[in-house]
């Protein structure tokens, strides 16, 4: 019989295999790439470069999230409930308070960000604070605080590195071969490496974000496992996904570069649809409704 706490070890252990492959990618890629254009030096710049990537994106991602979605403080006399939830369970969770941001958009979602649990943000729409009952917003809260325990922004802001770097480095290496930039002409290899890298560039951004997404969807398994943990009423955060999957508002500052962080799809839950489960940055509703119904709490 599953538990929460089964969930969460499976969960964890399927993400970090999920990182182990993506590293591997990584520097897999480095290293051909840098055969088959004569370029040696590329392995070790690409894996200095992405480190600093990750430290300088870490660093700044609250900041840069918070700028993009339209984020702004909440006031604690106007958001009174909201500040009481948050307030209450954080200190269930023994976790500092967060800093308690609010959109003005009627669509409903939220997020949290922040490098590490003592620099976190939770921020939620207007449209969420209008739609949800105290009991659902509870589970909402629970579900943000699990990422900040769970330490979700950290892997998540690294994971999009990576993909970023994937893809510059296999626009570098087209780039080159078009243009005849390398140590030579001819590749180590031969032409048959050149062809081969050449695939490599045009297939692997698009696995590198098959595995971004996955990573995404399994992230949200698990805070939904570890929010209903927290509040210990897995209906609440239930209600609260199905309540919020009847909207097919888009959040009006959606943005690619952050729609996995939201409890839920901001571009509307029709969007789903329209794409292949592999690309999808959110579990199905149903499936996660599913997964906190057929939990047990002991």
């Amino acid at each position: 019989m599953a538990t929460l706490y089964t969930e969460q070890k499976k969960n964890v252990f399927k993400t970090y295999v999920l990182m182990t492959v993506f590293l591997v990618v990584v520097i897999g890629l480095g290293f051909f790439f840098g055969l088959a254009l004569d370029l040696p030096w590329l392995l070790p710049l690409a894996i200095i470069f992405s480190l600093v990537m990750n430290v300088v994106s870490f660093w700044w991602s609250d900041k840069i999230v918070l700028k993009m979605s339209g984020a702004k403080p909440a006031d604690k006399d106007t958001y009174y409930d909201l500040y009481t939830v948050t307030e209450n369970l954080a200190i269930t969770a023994g976790l500092p308070l967060p800093k308690i941001y609010v959109i003005e958009d009627s669509s409903p979602n939220a997020f949290a960000t922040g490098r590490d649990k003592h620099h976190a943000v939770v921020a939620v729409t207007t449209g969420l604070l209008t739609l949800l009952e105290r009991n659902e917003l509870e589970g909402v809260i629970a579900h943000e605080l699990a990422h900040i325990g769970n330490r979700d922004m950290l892997l998540q802001t690294v994971v999009v590195v990576l993909v970023g770097f994937v893809a510059l480095l296999s626009d570098f290496f087209i780039r080159s071969t078009l243009f005849g930039f390398g140590g030579s002409r001819e590749s180590k290899g031969g032409p048959w490496l050149m062809i081969i890298g050449i695939v490599l560039a045009i297939l692997s951004p698009i696995i590198a974000l098959i595995i971004q997404l996955a990573i995404s969807r399994k992230r949200e398994f698990l805070a939904d496992a570890s929010g209903a943990l927290l509040t210990r009423y897995p209906e609440g955060l239930a209600q609260a996904l199905l309540k919020i999957s009847t909207t097919n508002q888009p959040i009006k500052k959606a943005s690619n570069a952050t729609a996995h962080l939201y409890i839920a799809n901001p571009f509307g839950s029709n969007n789903h649809k329209k794409l292949h489960g592999l690309f999808m940055t959110h579990p199905p509703v149903e499936n996660r409704v599913a997964a906190l119904r057929g939990l047990k709490i002991e």
